[in-house]
């Protein structure tokens, strides 16, 4: 599994996911992600918002219907993963 390191901008701290899956739809390019590598544990989905050569912006995705459409996508995608939210 695909580790990302993150750095906060506002606190400018380096906080590492592991990468379970990632989708584009409609263009936008979207990351399911976890800080552990093993078991049950809070998922994220971020969302891409800036991407030039070697930087990329995500931020997590915090509207309701977004991220219940998105969810669905992840949970079609990956079969053992349930979301609750």
């Amino acid at each position: 599994m695909e580790k990302i390191k993150f750095t906060s901008p506002d606190m400018q701290e380096v906080i590492e996911f592991y990468c379970l899956e990632q989708t584009q739809i409609n263009n936008q390019n979207y990351l399911l992600v976890t800080q552990d590598e093993d078991g049950d544990s809070e998922a994220y989905i971020l969302k891409e918002t800036f991407s030039e050569e070697e930087e990329t912006l995500y931020e997590m995705v915090e509207e309701d219907a977004e991220f219940e459409a998105i969810a669905k996508v992840f949970t079609e995608l990956m079969e053992d993963v349930d979301f609750e939210y």
